[in-house]
């Protein structure tokens, strides 16, 4: 006597087979949309595409208080200050930024900080150079 898996028949093994195909194998053979009834319906001609993103300058990520090209900014002067030098004053924030091969640009504007002052944040020097922080926190 054969003992195999009485709960389902053939015809039943077969198709459930087939539904879990996709997930099976993975993305490299169709994904799990490989069956043509999975495969979701496109927009129609008069409807714009489906997305979950919101238009506009929330796309991109930024917070709210800054552009996208002010994230992009503080981002790229952060690139050029490493943690040992915060807190710091000006002349220890040049000397880092020099010692990671600072472009022109980013010396100079670090060299017109007022002097005396600590810094213990790149958002803090962000600050001091005149631009505007992201207003809330995440």
């Amino acid at each position: 006597m054969e003992r195999g898996n009485s709960k389902h028949g053939p015809r039943l093994d077969e198709q459930m087979s087939q539904e879990v195909k996709g997930l099976v194998q993975g993305p490299g053979t169709g994904g799990s949309r490989a069956d043509e009834a999975r495969v979701p319906e496109p927009a129609g001609e008069d409807q714009p595409e489906a997305t979950t993103a919101p238009a506009g300058e929330l796309r991109t990520g930024a917070p709210k208080g800054m552009s996208s090209e002010d994230v992009d900014r503080r981002s790229r002067l952060g690139r050029f200050i490493t943690l040992s030098a915060l807190p710091g004053d000006r002349e220890t924030l040049v000397a880092n930024a020099r010692d990671n091969d600072a472009p022109d640009d980013i010396i100079a504007a670090l060299q017109t900080l007022p002097d005396g002052t600590r810094y213990q944040t790149v958002s803090e020097i962000w600050a001091a150079l005149g631009n505007k922080n992201e207003t809330t926190r995440w």
